[in-house]
């Protein structure tokens, strides 16, 4: 046997799940237990004390006399033709022997069926003393009684009455079943079960009392502007009520405080609105987990196709119920005639029975259809519901008009028809949930989080000095920018990256000595008194990014920009060039650095094309195919080109007659013969073509007389042709990383020379005419072949940088220490050559003594 509470436990769900519950599924769920109870009750009464008597049917005086002669009125010709004894009639006692009612003569004594006893009792007389029974005997033995019954039981009963009390309890368990099964099914149980814990953790998280609260403040301050503006109010005008007394309808929000004055609005902060950090850090996690978990359920709408089938099923069920149920109840009564067909066992065809439990089992009956039928017509009702409204679609219409959250989105399939069962709950629960769905609650949030974390100390302990001795402060990866930022007045560069909600506010126009801005990958939005601010002083933006689009609108109306650098993706994937807003809003703009990805350089550059003096284009190895807006770039004095694939010196340059400096690094020329061109240029003093695969230097390079730089690192030379050393104002030379085993005597033309840089090649002599250049300060010799180092070395009194490691030498030459500029730390070789040296040599050098020179480099 089972226990009521085993069977029960089929309805038994977890407690959190019991805001999924409408009040229809709550009272289905008691009537499912009444009609438990219902069954196990008839099960129990049947299984202890349900019973089937019977007594044969005696034939009726009347059809017994029809084989009998007239006026005979002897009974014995229908009785069984067996002999009874006295002490049989002793052992037959009243208690012993049935009744039939229908085929009993009660006014014959049970003497005159056995007429032979009246001559063989010996003891008569004593016994017609006592009172004769009445009744009819059967003749039938105890025995014989019980597999009467027995066999009645189960012929003459209809089988509702002996198999009502199972069915009830099957038909129990299977509506329990039906009504808790999306609650059990495994694609569905995790789903509810994961909403259920964020629903909870949502309603109780004190950042939703935190969201709603500001929000109630908001609206009592608008409606309180609203009325002081219509009419004079007192000074203090309390909230509580419309009267100004406290009603029963109002909010508890109310008695947190809030007061209005109406010169000047008040508004005091409950308690309640102060988040520590934790709290803070379990609401951002809730807010991601609320948007995976709208993604997740969004996608389908298995809950509500499963909740409508579990009730199309009840419905179902209950009908075939009510339907079979009904035609039975009249076949339930007391009596019943029985034919067992045992005839030559007992000797009698025909039996009349009683049920003892008819009657109860009859009421039991009745009252299981009454519930049931209730059960049903809430089925229904359920029906009408599910079909009444789109339950797949939940609208927050009426919490946006209510919050300050106008962006609570409205959601769609199980998302939807949770949020609908929560409401027949309690409508607070998705009111306090909504929150969560809130970019705008979850903004707030990050900014509330971010000042508790980022106070003004902890920021000025990451304050630090750049190479150019400039307050500098970088912020990585944060929700926002920190409000205790823009009170660090002195600050001079800021570095924004990876803030994808950076926001500017008015308060950045304390910060009056910030004149340069990094926004790496932060599309920064700024108020429009911000914007004034760094419109008039902003001098240098670097914007990093992914596409053109994150580049704020903003930036291109500072008017005093005086630098920009714009690094990120302005190719599309079909190779058209993505534009750039116009920049002719930028009148002062004097540098500008594009680092991309360009076919071609960008027609909107011709917008700062009278005042730009250094245009930067750094290309990722994208050939760069069209540069004839260059030509209009005329005030340009500097200009590079790098990485772009350029196979010759663009023709667009030699029109830049105000060109000084040139840098062409990183691409792929390998001859320059255009060259000559460069005498245009008077203005041209750097050339730059480093890190390319030339080979040779063409002799028309003398033609470009005002060159004092020249670099060809990193390159294919082999030699260096004497018209290089005609450029009289050459400074510095580099040849660096290149294939050249000799320099020509004729450097020693160059009076000028002040940087020379060899290192890296197969030089293994040094021609004496080097040591006529005593104006060198830098000297690079390094991982040459170079076997000596001549004695005339002491003649370069101004060197102050020499780089001899990676040669052949096995000694330094004393006069070293004629070099009085020359310190140990600007010369570079191996130790054991450095101890060749004499000790005042070494001493000479070991001297820490402070001497101002300039690179030049």
């Amino acid at each position: 046997m089972f226990t009521l509470a085993e069977v029960a436990s089929l309805n038994d769900i977890q407690p959190t799940y019991r805001i999924l519950k409408p009040w229809w599924d709550v009272f289905m769920d008691y009537l499912a237990v009444v009609m438990l109870m219902v069954a196990i009750f008839a099960g129990t009464m049947q299984l202890t004390k349900d019973q089937v008597v019977c007594l044969p049917v005696l034939p009726s005086p009347v059809n017994s006399k029809v084989n009998t002669p007239p006026g005979n009125a002897d009974l014995t010709t229908n009785i069984p033709k067996t002999e009874a004894t006295d002490q049989d009639l002793d052992r037959w006692t009243t208690s012993d022997i049935s009744f039939v009612t229908s085929a009993v003569t009660p006014d014959i004594p049970l003497s005159a069926t056995y007429p032979h006893t009246d001559s063989t009792l010996p003891n008569q007389e004593t016994k017609k003393e006592k009172k004769d029974p009445t009744g009819r005997k059967t003749n039938l033995d105890f025995q014989q009684y019980v597999f009467i019954n027995q066999m009645c039981y189960h012929l003459a009963l209809p089988w509702y009455s002996k198999y009502f009390p199972y069915l009830a309890l099957i038909h129990t368990i299977i509506l329990m079943v039906s009504s808790n099964f999306w609650f059990k099914y495994p694609k569905t149980c995790s789903k509810v079960e994961h909403f259920v814990s964020i629903l909870g953790k949502c309603f109780e998280s004190p950042w939703t009392t935190k969201a709603l609260s500001e929000t109630a403040c908001e609206d009592s301050e608008e409606n309180k502007q609203r009325i002081t503006g219509a009419q004079t109010l007192p000074k203090h005008v309390s909230t509580s009520s419309d009267e100004g007394s406290p009603s029963a309808s109002t909010p508890m929000i109310n008695k947190t405080g809030f007061k209005f004055s109406a010169e000047k609005p008040v508004i005091e902060v409950p308690s309640m609105t102060i988040l520590d950090k934790k709290d803070g850090e379990q609401a951002k996690a809730l807010f991601e987990k609320v948007r995976k978990f709208r993604a997740h359920v969004e996608d389908s709408d298995l809950i509500y196709k499963l909740y409508v089938v579990q009730t199309v099923v009840k419905t179902a069920k209950f009908i075939f119920i009510l339907c079979y149920t009904a035609n039975f109840v009249n076949a339930i009564s007391f009596e019943h005639v029985c034919k067992p067909k045992v005839e030559h066992l007992t000797g009698y065809e025909v039996f009349e029975c009683t049920h003892n439990m008819a009657y109860m089992l009859k009421k039991l009956l009745i009252s299981y259809i009454s519930i049931i039928c209730v059960y049903g017509f809430i089925c229904l009702y359920t029906l009408f519901w599910l079909f009444r409204i789109p339950l797949k679609e939940y609208s927050f219409e009426k919490v946006r008009e209510e919050s300050s959250f106008s962006d609570i989105p409205d959601v769609k399939n199980d998302f939807a028809f949770l949020l609908h069962m929560v409401d027949q709950y309690d409508q607070l629960y998705s009111k306090r949930f909504g929150v969560f769905l809130s970019e705008v609650s979850e903004n707030k949030l990050r900014e509330i989080s971010l000042n508790h974390e980022w106070t003004f100390e902890k920021l000025r302990q990451h304050v630090s000095r750049n190479a150019q001795d400039k307050q500098e402060l970088h912020l990585f990866m944060l929700s926002g920018v920190p409000d205790a930022v823009f009170d660090l007045t002195d600050l001079d560069v800021l570095k924004l990256e990876l803030i994808p909600e950076a926001k500017i506010p008015a308060k950045i126009s304390q910060m009056t000595n910030l004149q340069e801005l990094h926004l790496c990958h932060c599309p920064a939005k700024v108020e429009q008194t911000a914007f004034s601010f760094l419109r008039d002083h902003l001098r240098c933006l670097h914007v990093k990014f992914t596409d053109v689009a994150e580049i704020p609108a903003w930036v291109y109306l500072l008017k005093n920009l005086r630098e920009l650098y714009l690094i990120g993706n302005l190719n599309s994937e079909n190779n058209k060039m993505i534009g750039l807003e116009s920049l002719r809003e930028l009148r002062h703009l004097k540098i500008l650095h594009v680092k991309s990805n360009l076919t071609k350089v960008p027609s909107n550059i011709t917008d700062v094309a009278p005042h730009l003096t250094k245009l930067v284009i750094h290309n990722d190895g994208t050939k760069l195919l069209v540069l004839n807006s260059l030509k209009k770039m005329m005030n340009v004095a500097e200009l590079e080109l790098q990485n772009c694939e350029l196979e010759r010196i663009p023709h667009a340059i030699f029109s830049l007659s105000n060109l000084q400096e040139l840098d062409l690094k990183s691409n792929n020329i390998r001859t320059i013969e255009e060259i000559i061109s460069f005498q245009h240029l008077k203005r041209l003093t750097c050339l730059k073509l480093w890190h390319n695969k030339i080979v040779t230097i063409p002799p028309s390079i003398t033609h470009v007389k005002n060159l004092e730089s020249l670099y060809f690192s990193n390159n294919k030379l082999e030699s260096l042709p004497v018209a290089v050393f005609s450029l009289q104002k050459l400074r510095c030379l580099d040849v660096s990383y290149n294939n050249i085993s000799m320099i020509p005597i004729e450097i020693g033309l160059l009076q000028n020379l002040q940087h020379l840089h060899i290192t890296g090649n197969k030089v293994d002599i040094l021609p004496k005419q080097l040591f006529k250049c005593v104006k060198l300060r830098t000297l690079n010799l390094g991982q040459n072949c170079i076997s000596s180092l001549p004695d005339k070395i002491g003649q370069l009194s101004q060197l102050t940088q020499l780089e001899l490691k990676g040669n052949c030498l096995d000694r330094l030459p004393a006069q070293l220490g004629q070099c009085r500029l020359l310190k140990k730390n600007g010369l570079v070789v191996e130790d054991h050559l450095f101890d060749t040296l004499p000790l005042e040599v070494k001493e000479a050098l070991n001297q820490d003594i402070n001497v101002p020179f300039a690179n030049g480099i």
